[in-house]
């Protein structure tokens, strides 16, 4: 996995369905390196800490493989890499390999693989349209979020070396299916995911609702 392209954003303040609404999700290449602090990106716009930044989502990368699905559903979009209001857009990033808990070294940053990202209106006011929410909510193209172990600097091109993992934690692709639907998740999946500390708890007690009810 290779960083595509690091993004920052400034807070800007936009009207939809009639309201003025202020949101981060802008974000756009920036030159030169960003700054990975122990609770979100130096310099970056954040600005609904209950859903954005802190320790359990610090940094938001994308995988620059899933472009060309979206660029083909929403071409009318105004697009750039940062669509998703990513950090860092990621060539190789799968959600469906990698693990909950496993820590990469990418450029001076030590990182954590921490949850997906769950999806709020204002992804599909970057896009124009709600649309965007219903399908990204039935694919596992997630995205990842990562706690910063170790602050650093990270530019283009840096890789992301695996330094631990852990194989029997589930994937960002199999904590985000549990999340929303409800259907062929076996108990024991659900279990491991309830039962997996690294997990926020707010994500683990999503997961018991959507899938126990409770």
């Amino acid at each position: 996995m290779k960083v595509l392209s690091v993004n920052r954003g400034e807070a800007r303040t936009v009207t939809w369905s009639g309201k003025k609404v202020k949101t981060g999700i802008f974000k756009y290449p920036v030159e030169g390196a960003i700054y990975l602090g122990a609770e979100d990106v130096v310099d970056d716009a954040v600005v609904d800490r209950k859903h954005h930044g802190g320790v359990d989502m610090a940094v938001y990368a994308y995988s620059a493989n899933h472009y060309s699905y979206w660029k083909a559903q929403f071409p009318k979009s105004d697009w750039s890499l940062g669509m998703f209001g990513e950090n860092l857009t990621i060539d190789g990033l799968d959600e469906a390999s990698i693990h909950i808990g496993s820590i990469y070294q990418v450029g001076e940053a030590e990182i954590q693989v921490c949850q997906p990202r769950q999806p709020c209106y204002k992804l599909g006011i970057r896009f124009g349209t709600q649309a965007v929410l219903k399908k990204y909510i039935n694919l596992s193209y997630s995205g990842v979020y990562f706690r910063v172990m170790k602050p650093g600097f990270v530019n283009v091109g840096d890789e992301l070396k695996l330094i631990s993992t852990e194989p029997k934690s589930p994937t960002i692709a199999a904590v985000f299916s549990l999340m929303y639907h409800k259907n062929e998740a076996d108990l024991e999946s659900i279990e491991k995911a309830i039962h997996c500390q690294v997990l926020p708890q707010g994500v683990r007690e999503m997961i018991k609702e959507t899938q126990l009810g409770k």
